[in-house]
């Protein structure tokens, strides 16, 4: 997500400018080829408090399994999500399928010690009932590699669970399906419990 620096006359804050300022003074200093004082490569800027990584809503351990499109369970879904729009494989969105009663449609996670934003848009009825998450990997070789592993997930946004919702209420002729709509709980549940 691109971060805003305009306020609400579309000019920009006084310290979004003093951010731009010494971002622009670091890479003035730093000189030809990115090199500073001696050969140094440039101090890394210090992250400001209203930086454009949101804060965690919650953090919580999960188990997760990997999928690829190619696998034999897969391969009458295509690459397609169950939204039925492409899986995605990029460190600005990569796709993951969940329980949606638990992690519901659009929910948006960083796991630990990986740059990418993992989103939920599909799920599995392998998953229902379960704190599993399936990692989308768009080879074979990635799939195996993953593996099975217990990380922290740093959830940054839910998603909907009216969306969700919506999708499987439609679908609701499937066990999996209606067991996970059967444990839906309202948008704003996580509120209730001062986050």
């Amino acid at each position: 997500m691109p971060l805003d620096l305009r306020n609400d006359g579309g000019s920009m804050s006084f310290s979004a400018s003093l951010r731009l300022a010494l971002l622009c003074a670091v890479a003035l200093s730093a000189g030809p080829g990115g090199k500073g004082h001696c050969g140094d490569p440039p101090a890394a800027a210090s992250p400001t408090p209203d930086s454009s990584t949101p804060k965690p809503i919650m953090s919580t351990m999960v188990r997760t399994t990997a999928y690829t499109h190619t696998e034999a369970d897969h391969l009458r879904y295509g690459i397609k999500t169950a939204l039925g729009t492409d899986l995605r494989y990029t460190p600005e969105y990569h796709s993951v399928a969940a329980d949606w009663s638990r992690f519901p449609l659009g929910t948006k996670f960083k796991i630990r010690g990986y740059d990418r934003l993992f989103v939920v848009d599909d799920y599995g009825k392998g998953l229902v009932g379960s704190m599993t998450i399936d990692v989308y990997f768009n080879t074979v070789k990635g799939m195996n590699n993953w593996g099975v592993r217990h990380v922290m997930i740093d959830v940054l946004e839910f998603g909907s669970f009216v969306e969700s919702r919506k999708i499987l209420a439609v679908r609701a002729n499937y066990p999996h399906c209606r067991q996970m709509l059967a444990s839906m709980t309202p948008d704003d549940w996580f509120e209730k419990y001062g986050r």
